[in-house]
C-alpha cells in the first residue's frame, strides 16, 4: 500500500512539473518575442562586418544572450522552469523513466497549449488534442503495469509461428 501511495505522489509531482514547464514555456515564448523585437529594432542585431573571427562572433552571440537574460519576462520564467527541471530529476530517482517521461511530457504539451491560449496565442486545437492523447496511448502500451506488452508479444509470436504454414499455403 505504501508503494501505491508513493507512486500516486510521484504522479502528482510529474503533473506539477509538466504544468510548470508548460506555463513557463508559454510565458518564455512571450519574453523571447520581446527580445526578438528589441533585436530587430536595434542597429546591432546583426554582427558588424569586422566580426569575422570565431571569438568575435562568440562575443557577439554572448552579448545577444545577455540581452535576452536582461528581459525579466524571459528570465523569471526561465529560472522557474529550471527549478522544475531539478524536481524532474529528483522524481526520476524514485520512479521508472518509462512512466515519468511520458506523463511529464504529455502534461507539458497540454499545459503549453492551454497557457498559450490564455495568453492570446493562436492554437490549433486538434493538433493539441492529438499531442495530448498520443503519449497516453504510448504509456499504456509501454508501461509494464499495463500488461499490454505481453499481449503484443503473444500476437507477434502467433504471427511468426503461423508464418511457415501461411508460406506453404500460398507457395507456388
Amino acid at each position: 500500500m505504501g508503494e501505491a501511495r508513493g507512486m500516486v505522489g510521484d504522479i502528482e509531482k510529474m503533473i506539477a512539473v509538466g504544468l510548470v514547464w508548460g506555463a513557463t514555456n508559454a510565458i518564455m515564448r512571450r519574453g523571447a518575442l520581446i527580445w526578438d523585437h528589441a533585436l530587430k529594432s536595434s542597429s546591432s542585431s546583426k554582427p558588424p562586418r569586422h566580426c569575422t573571427t570565431l571569438p568575435q562572433r562568440c562575443l557577439f552571440s554572448l552579448g545577444n544572450w545577455l540581452k535576452l537574460l536582461s528581459i525579466w519576462q524571459y528570465t523569471i520564467p526561465f529560472l522557474i522552469n529550471l527549478s522544475a527541471s531539478a524536481t524532474f530529476f529528483a522524481i526520476l530517482s524514485d520512479a521508472p523513466i518509462s512512466l515519468v517521461v511520458p506523463v511529464t511530457n504529455a502534461t507539458t504539451f497540454a499545459a503549453t497549449a492551454v497557457f498559450g491560449m490564455l495568453l492570446g496565442e493562436e492554437t490549433h486545437v486538434p493538433r493539441a488534442l492529438y499531442g495530448r492523447l498520443l503519449p497516453r496511448i504510448l504509456v499504456r502500451i509501454v508501461h509494464p503495469e499495463k500488461n499490454l506488452i505481453p499481449i503484443l508479444l503473444l500476437v507477434i509470436r502467433y504471427i511468426l509461428n503461423s508464418f511457415p504454414s501461411i508460406m506453404m499455403k500460398y507457395s507456388l
